[in-house]
Formats: C-alpha cells, structure tokens, sequence
C-alpha cells in the first residue's frame, strides 16, 4: 500500500515575526537536553488546551535549538497505524535520508508484518543516525488509536539515546509517563507554564501588536486572560484601531470559551465583508494554499471569485496581520489556521451559510483530484455526501485508496453509510468486503458480497457491472486461497476472468496467480508453474508488488518438488529480497522452504533457523496454516536429531491447531510425522494404525517393511512410483525409489535393488539430496556400498554413507572402506597441522581460533575419518592421500 506523503505536514513552522522571547521556558526545554547525568532525558512533553502556544514555542525553540529536527504535524487521518508509520518514517528521513526504506516496502504489502517487527527495523536504521535530533510530534491529541499509542509506546521504550521526542498535545497521551517521570526521562511543561507572566503580557500586546496600552489595563488583560495566550491575542486584535480602549478592557470578562467566542466575533466583524467571508469559507480546508483557496472560492452560480484579490494575496495579508494563520512552508506557500480558530470558524460556517457547505467540499474535492491528491479529494467528497464521487475515487486510478493507507478511514466512511445508500452503490459493498479482507476481518466479508449481488442483475451487459462481479469472484477466490479450497479457487478463478474488464490487467494477473495455487493444491505441477511464470512475467511489468513476491513463491515450490534445489533456493532468496527488512509475514513461506532444502543437503542447523524465523513470521498471521507447517517441520527435524521427547511435545502442541478447517492442507504431514515418530519408538501397531487411517502409500510402505513384509511395501510402491512418474513428481518418485530398493534388498533381489538405487541416486545427485537417503535408515549402507562397488556414483556414495555412519550409534560401523565425506579447506588446513604435531592451542594461535572451535573442528575430522584418536586420524588420512 502506497501512503502518499504530504509534504507540509513535515514542515517546521518558522518562528512568528512577533513571538516574544520566552526565556523561561526555553531553558527548561534545553535543560531537558542536558541531563543531570550528561545525556538527554528520552520525551519532553507540552500537553495544555487550545490556544496556549504550544506550536510557537516549539517552532521558537527548535529555531535556536541547534540541533537537526524531524517535525511531523499530525491530523485525525493519522489515527490509522499504516499511515502514521509512513509519515514518521518521511519525518525521520529528513534527517537522513534512506532510514526506515526497508520498513516502507514492508508497508505495500496488503499485510503487513507485525507492528514491533517494523518498529524494531526502523529503531535499527535510526540507531545508524551519528548525532543527536529531535523527533517533534505536533497535535498528538487528534490521533485515537490505540495502536498507534502502542507503537509509539514501543518507539520511545527502545529509542537510541541520540534521539529526543518531543509531543504537543492537548491531552496526555496513553504513554507510560508515570515511568518516565520516576526514572527522570521526562520533561513536562504544562498550561500553568505556558501562561503568559505580566511582563510577557506586556511585551506582548505593547510591543509585539503596538497597542500602547496603560500599565493598569495591561494588568487588567492578563488577569481576565490567565495569561492565556489566545485571549491576549484576539484581544489585541479586537483593541487595534479601537479609540476606547479602557472601556474595552473594563468589559472584557468570562471564561476562556465565552471571551474567545466574543473576541472571535469582534475580530470577525472588524474585517471586510470578503475577507470573513474568505475566512469562512476556506475554513472547511485542513491546509490553505493559494490555488486551492481559489478553487473553493469561486462562485458556482457566477463563474466569478467571492473576493476581490487572489487567494494568496489574502493568505499574505492574514499572515501579516497575525491573524492565526499558521504558514506550513518556508515558501508562504502552505497554511493553516489555528486549530481553534478554524473550528470555530467552521462552526460559525455551519451556522450562518449551511447551504454552500456541499459546494464548498465538493470545490476542494475537484481541486485535489485534479491535483493527483486522491485521498484529500475523497475525504471531502465524503463529507460533501457525494457518495457517487467518494465510491470513484476510492477506486484511486487503477490502485483502490484503501491499498494506500485508507483502509481504516474508508471503512469508518462506508460504516456510516445506510442499507439504502450501499444498495444503490453497489460497488461501495465490494470496496467494503475488499477492505475487511485486507484488515484481516473475514468473517464479515461473505455477508458484504452477498448485499453486492442482491442488488446486482443476473447477467448485466453494462461493462462495469460485469468487471464488478468479476472482482467479487476475485474476492471469493482469495477467501477460498486461504481454506486452500482448489475447487472453489478454480471456479470463482473462471467466473473473475469471465466477468472482468479485458483492461483489468492487475486483477486478472492476481487471478493468474490463484489460478496457479489451484492447480498445485490438484497435484498439477506443471500446469501451476505455467501459471505461476504468467503471473511473474505480468506482475514485474505492472509493477504488482505482491503478486510478484506470491508467484516467486510458487515457482520455488515447484522447482523444489521438482528436485532442483538449487533453483528453488534462488526463488526462496529472491522472494526474502523482495519482502524487504522487517519481512512480510508471507515469506514465512520462503523460510520454510530454504528449511526443508537444508534439511535434504543435511544441514540440520541452518534448517532449524530458517525453520525458527518460519514459525516467528508465520505468528504475525491470523487465519493461515503456516504456523502449523513451521511447527511440524521442526518435530519431523527433531525425529532426525533424535530427540524423540522433543518431537511430541511438538505434536501435542499441534493437536489442538490441527482441527481447524484452515489447516486441512496439512493433516497428512501431521499423520506422517505421528507415524513417524510411531515407528522411531518402536510402537509398530500405532504406526500400522496411522498407516491404515490415513492415505500414506510412502509411510504405509515405511510399516510394511518395519514389519518384515518387503512384499507388501513393494507392491504398495510399485503403483505410488507409477503415479508420481506420471504426473511428474520427481520429488515423490525419489522417495519411492529408495524405499523399493529396501524392499528389494529384504527379498535377497540384489540386481533389482541396485538398478532401483541407481535410478535414485540420478534423481538425487545433481542437486546433492542427502536426507533421502539417510532417513532410509543405516540398512541402506550395505546396497550403497554394492552400487559404490560397481562405479555408480561413488564419490556421491561415499558422501551418502559418512552421513548415515555420522547418526549411527556408538559402536557400530558400516563399509569404513567408504565412509569418505570430503574435508571442508579448514578441516584440511587443521589436519595437516595435526599432522604436523600441533597441539589444539597452538593450532587456535596460528589460524586465529579459539580453542573451542578447533577442538569442534576436530571432532567432525575425526567423524568423516572414522576414527578415535589424533594417531589415527593421521595415519586414516595417509591411506587415503588426504596429506
């Protein structure tokens, strides 16, 4: 989801021309910068009401403050945790560019992975800053939401220490203060702070605004104000060319509220008819600029301007005249007003000219779309209740805004909506089961699409309609993606492109993509690589991000299954690169993958790693199996490294998971590893009853041979060989192989069994498959060794059996003659040194080796050499050439 920056929101407000020097408040600020301890406190804090400076005397200090800053002015928009993520990572480039990037590709997928897996990237890439900064977030009170109050709770706990954030609010935010405060990490200022003392008063409406007032009425004005700076400023507005001013001051009374409401009214009133109405007007706008004000001004009825001069040229003069207006832009390009004062100029808009309000937003809306600023076109056709306008733009030209961190906002605007209105919009309901599928919500997805064609005809022939019915299909197609439903995957897959726009090339490319899934989840290999290449070749055209990274995916699981290893390692690779840093939690599915490719080379500790970070992603996602699949790969990886304990308190860890209709793809993995782990217990019936239950034609004939019927397994792998040669399963064909060569061996058929073995160490040896054959099991050895003794393969032979003879038990041994697994070049370098009659220490000192590591080293020499002692190993490795 692309989140579309705002550039003044990241604008430092320069300091206002006639800001009086708050000397008092700005070394609290800077004391926050200089620690007792020598190093600064984590979060200063200015939290009062509307109108109490808080904006000014940030933008006053951060002026002088000498430090770089990031500034961020936030809006209710923010509230949604994508886009407040976005715009702090824009914020913190400003400070160096490139910080969180990886963090801003994690954030196009349509999910996302985990809030703290993104905020400890970013903290990361922060962390890289080489000096001290300021991170300002200005108007936090308009923000709710929770989340985004956790991720930034999270931000500040493990913020670098060459980082200081500093929040202005209105309220207090849900932040762990109370701590802060106790460990002396927080500076606070607060409304009783930011009241203007007299001699600030004074200065500020005597020099700052030039009012020439007597030492008692100044007296007067700071007491009925408080010191408050929104009142002294209306009251020097409403004072300015005023004769009586004492009779001014004597009446000025009431509350904040009351004296702003009345000020607000005399400074309204002292102004020209065109510019209130300006000021009305243009207060429907978050920000102002000069072409926008125009394109709200102008007359509908008349094709003529409400005001005299240009809109920038009464921005200016408000400027000039303090008028709380805000610039936003170096350039006087960008404004806003003062958030108080532009509500109740609203609200005085609403009160006095309701009729133009629609206009006015629907000018605004025009304005920004005609701007390329599509999610500032919606909010205000929203709020202009053009619901036809609002559902067009949502649309976003070709990318639905709800992909650009809209969702939330999107969905809070179609829940506001009546029955009537999405029934007669009928589009709006499958923008709203597309939203709540992205949200992860999909329990109310069905019921939205089934509102969409209650209103739709059954066989519309207007081209929109037919493209929306084929997005429903896509949605259903995606629902059943994740019940790994091939059946209904297919079939919506069909109605979709049936149905859709021949233009709609990024939907029908999603549909290539399911198409492909069906057809591997139906066991038709290549008909799904077909589909799958269809999909890359088009999504890298298009730019479709994740269906680029999904059909990467597929093609290593293909080339997997196809036994080419080392292509599928180059797709699981490149899936990682494009899910960035922090991943997305899809490519769980590369994890696991590079996994099991490890597992077959023998590499048990990297496959356990890919197999830990699988099982990590797979958590940041609700509603998937792949949690499960991590979870069983690890048990069937315990069972090699014998650690059978291990291994079912994995299983009863699953048991209650299993069950969900979800993870249906993965009870026969279940089943296998139960029989499995049957079978290394020695608990042949349990086995033999999983066998039977379950359709398992490789573990039934696992039992069978277990049992001392090499028949029975054989005619069992004669048919399932048959079937995996047809259909082009080189994985399954591999497995098939090595057991019907045990099942020849136990019958005393040696010819058949090594002409079988043969077969197999072809499938395996082009991409050195190892755990096929070792999970076979050490009666494997002694056919191995024939098929070494008559040239097949035997370098590969040799790697097999060292690898068998690695898990045997002590005291046991298999053809030494063979056990020959080649030396890594630090194996050899350490042997030859050995032979030269080092010691372990001085062997660490010349390769730079603790002497952990070379006594590690020595163990796997003396395993490949199969033998006990340093003698030995020397004298094993003359007989072999190895020195």
């Amino acid at each position: 989801m692309t989140v579309p920056i705002l550039a003044t929101k990241l604008y430092i407000p320069p300091p206002r021309p006639q800001t009086i020097p708050r000397l008092r408040l700005l070394e609290r600020l800077n004391a926050g910068l200089r620690h007792d301890q020598g190093t600064a406190r984590k979060l200063t804090l200015i939290s009062a009401a509307a109108g109490c400076g808080k904006t000014t005397l940030l933008s006053a200090w951060v002026a002088e403050c000498q430090l770089p800053v990031a500034w961020l002015s936030l809006d209710a928009g923010d509230s949604d945790p994508v886009r407040f993520l976005a715009y702090l990572i824009a914020a913190l480039q400003t400070l160096m560019p490139g910080v969180g990037a990886g963090v801003v590709t994690a954030l196009q997928a349509p999910q996302p992975p985990a809030q703290e897996a993104l905020l400890t990237a970013l903290l990361n890439d922060v962390a890289t800053i080489p000096h001290a900064c300021l991170l300002v977030l200005d108007d936090y009170h308009v923000l709710d939401a929770p989340p985004v109050d956790q991720a930034l709770t999270f931000f500040l706990t493990h913020m670098p220490p060459q980082m200081h954030l500093v929040i202005a609010t209105r309220e207090d935010p849900p932040l762990p203060l109370a701590r802060l405060r106790a460990r002396d990490q927080l500076t606070e200022l607060r409304a009783a702070d930011l009241r203007f003392t007299p001699t600030e008063a004074a200065a500020f409406l005597n020099q700052a605004m030039g009012l020439g007032l007597a030492a008692d009425e100044l007296a007067t004005l700071e007491a009925r104000t408080e010191g408050w700076i929104a009142g002294l400023h209306l009251a020097a507005l409403a004072l300015q060319g005023r004769t009586d001013t004492a009779g001014f001051v004597r009446d000025f009374s009431g509350s904040h509220r009351f004296v702003l409401d009345y000020l607000v009214e005399e400074v309204l009133h002292r102004q020209p008819a065109s510019v209130q109405n300006f000021l009305l007007r243009t207060a429907i706008l978050n920000r102002l600029c000069g072409p926008l004000c125009d394109a709200v001004m102008k007359d509908a009825d008349h094709g003529s301007e409400c005001i005299p001069h240009s809109s920038s040229l009464i921005l200016y003069e408000l400027e000039r005249a303090n008028l709380f207006l805000v610039p936003l832009d170096n350039e006087r390009r960008w404004y806003r007003y003062h958030h108080l004062f532009g509500d109740l100029l609203r609200q005085r808009l609403y009160q006095q000219q309701p009729n133009v309000v629609i206009a006015l937003h629907l000018r605004a809306s025009a304005w920004y779309e005609a701007n390329d600023l599509e999610l500032e076109a919606f909010h205000h056709a929203a709020a202009a209740n053009d619901v036809a306008r609002a559902a067009r733009l949502l649309e976003g030209r070709g990318m639905p805004l709800l992909f650009r961190g809209a969702a939330q906002p999107v969905l809070r605007w179609l829940a506001t909506l009546p029955t009537a209105v999405l029934d007669a919009h009928p589009a709006l309901w499958v923008t709203y089961a597309s939203a709540l599928l992205f949200v992860q919500q999909v329990v109310g997805v069905e019921a939205k699409l089934t509102a969409a064609e209650a209103v739709l005809p059954d066989a519309p022939s207007d081209p929109d309609l037919r493209d929306l019915i084929g997005h429903i299909a896509v949605i259903r197609a995606t629902l059943a993606v994740t019940r790994h439903d091939a059946a209904m995957i297919m079939a919506q897959a069909q109605r979709a492109l049936a149905y859709l726009h021949p233009q709609n090339l990024p939907v029908r490319t999603a549909v290539t993509w399911a198409l492909g899934y069906a057809r591997y989840l139906q066991g038709d290999r290549g008909a799904a690589a077909q589909a799958y290449g269809e999909a890359l070749a088009a999504s890298e055209a298009l730019g479709h991000f994740i269906i680029t990274l999904m059909a990467t995916l597929g093609l290593g699981e293909i080339e997997e299954r196809a036994n080419r290893l080392h292509l599928a390692a180059e797709r699981y690779r490149r899936a990682l690169a494009l899910a960035g840093d922090p991943p997305l939690p899809v490519v769980s599915t590369a994890h696991l993958g590079l996994a099991r490719l490890h597992y077959a080379w023998n590499d048990l500790a990297t496959a356990e790693q890919h197999a830990e970070q699988s099982r990590h992603l797979a958590r940041q996602i609700e509603h998937t199996d792949r949690l499960v699949a991590a979870e069983l790969f690890l048990a069937r990886l315990k069972l090699a490294q014998g650690d059978l304990d291990g291994a079912a308190d994995l299983l009863t860890q699953i048991e209650p998971q299993i069950a969900q209709p979800h993870v249906a793809l993965q009870w026969p993995e279940y089943a296998s590893v139960q029989l499995l782990l049957a079978l290394h217990q020695g608990k042949l019936a349990a086995a033999a009853a999983l066998a039977q239950t379950h359709n398992l034609p490789l573990r039934r004939a696992r039992v069978a041979l277990a049992q001392g019927d090499p028949a029975a397994a054989l005619t069992t792998l004669t048919t399932y060989r048959q079937q995996a040669e047809s259909r082009g399963w080189a994985d399954e064909q591999l497995k098939a192989l090595v057991l019907q060569a045990l099942a020849h061996q136990a019958l005393g058929e040696e010819e058949p069994s090594v002409t079988v073995l043969a077969e197999a160490l072809s499938l395996a040896a082009p991409d050195g498959l190892i755990r096929p054959f070792v999970d076979a099991g050490p009666s494997l050895a002694r056919l191995l060794a024939a098929a070494a003794a008559r040239g097949i393969r035997p370098a590969y032979v040799r790697t097999l059996l060292a690898a068998i003879a690695a898990e045997m038990p002590p005291g046991e041994s298999s053809t030494p003659q063979l056990l020959h697994e080649p030396l890594s070049a630090r194996e050899q370098e350490i042997l030859r040194l050995i032979a030269q009659g080092c010691s372990n220490r001085e062997i660490g000192e010349r390769l730079y080796l603790a002497l952990d590591t070379v006594k590690g080293h020595n163990r796997r020499i003396f395993a490949k050499l199969q033998v006990q002692r340093r003698t030995e190993a020397v004298a094993r490795a003359r007989e072999l050439d190895l020195l």
